[in-house]
């Protein structure tokens, strides 16, 4: 991934092409790399922004879902940016829905893929309590349903996020406050376009969470993926990006 990271006062972000933006929210072990075949494909059809979230940046007293939700408020008010799509995957869809319902008049669209906000003692249960490289390596290639997928390099951010003290109490405080912001009750609130991108084979957030997803919020379409687990933009990216691209088109976001 060859893009520059930029940065403007307190933001980190990559931001490239021109046309409709597109934002997208990485999750909880994610990093800008994870939207890496997303941003190659759409770049030239629109702009493509990917705020690095500061997950491990905030005081602890504002490191959760709410905060999050926050810094992107603030960073879309900096960039100027009103009328935008939201992407999110696992944390990030979750952000991506508190966002929304807050803010439904600057968002055009949204597409959850593998979205938190409806089964959250799976991101409890998964986000990683040992140190052992053997154990996080195993917790790594749950997230696939091809093992593979988790390169060496992807094992290792994870490995060092949970062996770095301050790293691995923020990511407990916000497993615990995406607990606590179950949006069930809220989604029939959000009217916005919502395209749901899932991996069939997802064991974090299996397909009965994306179907409630479908029959909570009011203006959704569920997209399955075949061989597909909880990060369906890095497993299977052709497929995730026509999903996309024709919900896009769909929308007369962009032109076929």
């Amino acid at each position: 991934m060859n893009y520059n990271i930029k940065t403007d006062g307190k933001f980190n972000y990559i931001e490239e092409g021109e046309g409709p933006t597109i934002v997208l929210l990485h999750g909880l072990f994610g990093a800008l790399s994870n939207f890496a075949h997303v941003l190659d494909y759409f770049t030239p059809k629109m702009k493509v922004c990917i705020p690095l979230l500061p997950l491990f940046d905030l005081p602890l007293n504002e490191t959760s879902v709410i905060g999050m939700v926050k810094h992107i408020e603030e960073f879309l008010e900096k960039r100027g940016y009103d009328d935008v799509i939201v992407l999110g995957n696992s944390l990030g869809g979750h952000i991506a829905l508190l966002f929304t319902l807050q803010n439904m008049d600057k968002v055009r669209t949204m597409v959850l893929t593998g979205s938190s906000g409806l089964f959250e003692s799976a991101l409890g249960d998964t986000y990683p309590k040992k140190s052992d490289y053997t154990y996080i390596k195993d917790k790594t290639e749950y997230t696939f349903y091809d093992p593979k997928t988790a390169t060496k390099a992807l094992v290792d951010e994870v490995y060092e996020i949970v062996n770095n003290r301050n790293k691995a109490i923020r990511v407990i405080y916000l497993a615990k406050s995406a607990m606590r912001h179950n949006l069930k009750d809220d989604l029939p609130k959000i009217t916005t376009n919502t395209l749901l991108i899932w991996g069939k084979n997802d064991r974090i957030t299996p397909p009965f969470v994306a179907e409630e997803f479908l029959k909570q919020l009011p203006n959704a379409q569920l997209d399955f993926i075949n061989q597909c687990g909880h990060a369906a933009m890095m497993e299977k990216p052709d497929e995730f990006n026509k999903h996309l691209e024709d919900f896009l088109v769909k929308h007369n976001i962009i032109k076929p």
